[in-house]
């Protein structure tokens, strides 16, 4: 490869065009712009129902078991939190014996909201015209890349 082919492909690789982080910024809120309308129905928003498809694996959970899985700040989690609180879908307690931990748990509103809730995968593959299996691959990708970050920035 000569220099001017080398020089041309940085150059090339400095259009916006071929940066993945403008690709998968565009693709996220792209993404999450077609949960919109799904998630309203249900009273959520995205993050909020992100909250709720961990506290519907599994509840209660601490907030930092519930930060951990979203690979969320605790504390960009708590306003969230308060908002599902004030709409009855979930409860928070101190943990007793442990006064810094705070205890998720669903309410009975916010477990019979899961049934509601198991439409959307369906209705955003329909909307965006992609089978089980391409969203399973692209799911597959993004845990890869989402990986790739983590051991580069524990």
């Amino acid at each position: 490869m000569t220099a001017i082919d080398e020089s041309t492909r940085e150059t090339d690789d400095l259009l916006l065009e071929r940066q993945l982080c403008f690709a998968l910024t565009v693709a996220s809120r792209s993404v999450v712009g077609v949960y919109k309308p799904v998630l309203e129905r249900l009273g959520l928003t995205h993050p909020q129902y992100l909250v709720m498809l961990a506290l519907w694996e599994r509840s209660p959970r601490t907030l930092k078991d519930i930060s951990d899985s979203l690979l969320h700040d605790p504390a960009t989690l708590s306003p969230l939190l308060r908002r599902l609180e004030e709409a009855e879908l979930i409860t928070r307690e101190r943990v007793p014996g442990n006064e810094r931990a705070l205890a998720v748990k669903l309410t009975d509103k916010g477990a019979e909201l899961r049934a509601q809730a198991t439409a959307v995968p369906g209705e955003i593959r329909e909307r965006l015209q992609l089978s089980r299996e391409e969203v399973a691959e692209l799911h597959q990708a993004m845990t890869g890349l989402i990986a790739a970050t983590q051991r580069r920035n524990p």
